[in-house]
C-alpha cells in the first residue's frame, strides 16, 4: 500500500483525489489530506482521505506528498514540513513557477521532486497535465505520479526547463479560452440571440474543434481552410482577427504569463 498525501484539498487537490478514487489504482493507495479550511478537508474526507492535524504529520505518514497550494503559500508550507521531509519522500508540486531546486533548498538536499502543471478541467476528468522530474526521482516513482494524473485526463512529459513556458499552453489557457468564449457569447446577446443557446452552440463548437485538432490528422492550416470559403463569411471574420492583431495579443498574453512564472520562482 502506498501512502499519498495532499497538502491543500481545494479544487485542484480535490480533483486529483477524485481521479485516484475513480481509477484502478485506488485499491493500492491510502490517501491523506490536510487543509486548514474545514470545508475543503471535509470534501477530501468524503472521498476517503484520512485527515491529519497538520502538514508535518501528513508528510511523516506519506510516501508521496502533493503540494496543492498556491505559489504564494509555498514558503509557509515548506517551512512547516521541512523537518519531516526525507530523501525517500517524493514531493509533487503543482505550484506555478517553482523549481525543484528551490523546494530542495527549503527541505532536504537532493529532494525527490516532481513538477506538475495541471489545469482545472481535471475536475471533470478532462485535464491536461505537463510533468517533469528531478534526477533523484526513479522511473517507478515518476510513473506512479504520471498514472495519477492520467486518471484525470491526459499527461505530457516535458523538459524541466520548460515548466514555466508551458503554463500559458495548458495551465492558464482555460481562462484565456473562457474569456474568448465570453466575447463571442456577448456578441450573440447583443444581436438578440438567447445567451443559453449561444453558450451551448459555442461550447460545442470548441469541443468539436478540439477533437478535429487531435483526431482529424489535418494540420491547423488545413482545418482553417476547411471552414473558409473564398469570399465567404469565415474569411471576412478571419481577416478582422488578423488585422486587429490576434497573433500579437496571444503572444503578449503567453509572454506575460511566462514572465510572471519567472517572477514567482525567485
Amino acid at each position: 500500500m502506498i501512502n499519498v498525501g495532499f497538502i491543500g484539498a481545494g479544487n485542484m487537490g480535490y480533483a486529483i483525489i477524485k481521479g485516484i478514487r475513480g481509477s484502478s489504482m485506488s485499491s493500492d493507495i491510502r490517501l491523506y489530506a490536510y487543509d486548514p479550511f474545514q470545508e475543503a478537508a471535509v470534501r477530501a474526507e468524503h472521498l476517503g482521505a484520512g485527515l491529519t492535524s497538520d502538514s508535518s504529520e501528513l508528510v511523516s505518514l506519506c510516501d508521496f506528498v502533493f503540494l496543492a497550494v498556491k505559489p504564494q503559500q509555498l514558503d509557509e508550507v515548506l517551512d512547516a514540513i521541512s523537518d519531516s521531509v526525507t530523501e525517500s519522500k517524493v514531493i509533487v508540486s503543482i505550484c506555478a513557477g517553482i523549481t525543484d531546486e528551490y523546494i530542495a533548498s527549503k527541505t532536504v538536499a537532493g529532494a525527490k521532486v516532481v513538477l506538475v502543471m495541471p489545469n482545472t478541467p481535471l475536475l471533470l476528468g478532462e485535464g491536461a497535465t505537463a510533468l517533469s522530474r528531478s534526477d533523484s526521482v526513479t522511473d517507478e516513482e515518476f510513473s506512479l505520479v504520471c498514472n495519477i494524473f492520467s486518471a484525470c485526463g491526459i499527461v505530457s512529459v516535458i523538459p524541466k526547463d520548460k515548466m514555466k513556458e508551458i503554463i500559458a499552453i495548458n495551465g492558464s489557457s482555460p481562462a484565456f479560452i473562457y474569456l474568448y468564449a465570453q466575447y463571442f457569447i456577448e456578441y450573440a446577446e447583443s444581436v438578440g440571440i438567447d445567451r443559453e443557446a449561444a453558450t451551448q452552440l459555442f461550447a460545442k463548437s470548441l469541443i468539436g474543434s478540439a477533437k478535429m485538432i487531435t483526431d482529424s490528422g489535418r494540420s491547423l492550416d488545413e482545418l482553417i481552410t476547411m471552414v473558409s470559403s473564398k469570399g465567404g463569411t469565415t474569411i471576412a471574420g478571419l481577416e478582422q482577427l488578423r488585422a486587429n492583431g490576434l497573433k500579437k495579443a496571444v503572444t503578449d498574453c503567453c509572454e506575460a504569463c511566462t514572465g510572471r512564472a519567472y517572477e514567482l520562482s525567485k
